[in-house]
């Protein structure tokens, strides 16, 4: 008779977990599909050079990368370019 009790009691619990359960599992899929389609959309570069292939920290460009890219898309021309190069070889840390 304990037992038919305890069931009896906690339905009101499980009845309210429930609507709980189903808005963390509707926010886990939306979240699983927002991240897999921003997945899909950094994977490809604009310059056609395809997939990276880098996730992480290691997919930051270094400085040199972005001033390529930046003359290479004609942001800046070849006088910005040549001086940019420069001060970054001034400014990079030499071997320890």
């Amino acid at each position: 008779m304990g037992t038919v009790m305890y069931w009896n009691g906690g339905g009101w619990a499980w009845m309210a977990f429930m609507p709980l359960l189903w808005i963390a599992l509707i926010v886990l899929v939306v979240w699983a599909v927002v991240r897999l389609a921003q997945g899909a959309s950094h994977g490809h570069s604009d310059a056609g050079r395809g997939w990276q292939g880098r996730e992480g920290p290691a997919a930051r460009e270094t400085p040199e990368e972005i001033l390529d890219r930046r003359y290479a898309t004609g942001e800046i021309d070849a006088d910005t370019y040549t001086e940019a190069r420069k001060r970054l070889a001034a400014h990079r840390p030499g071997p320890r």
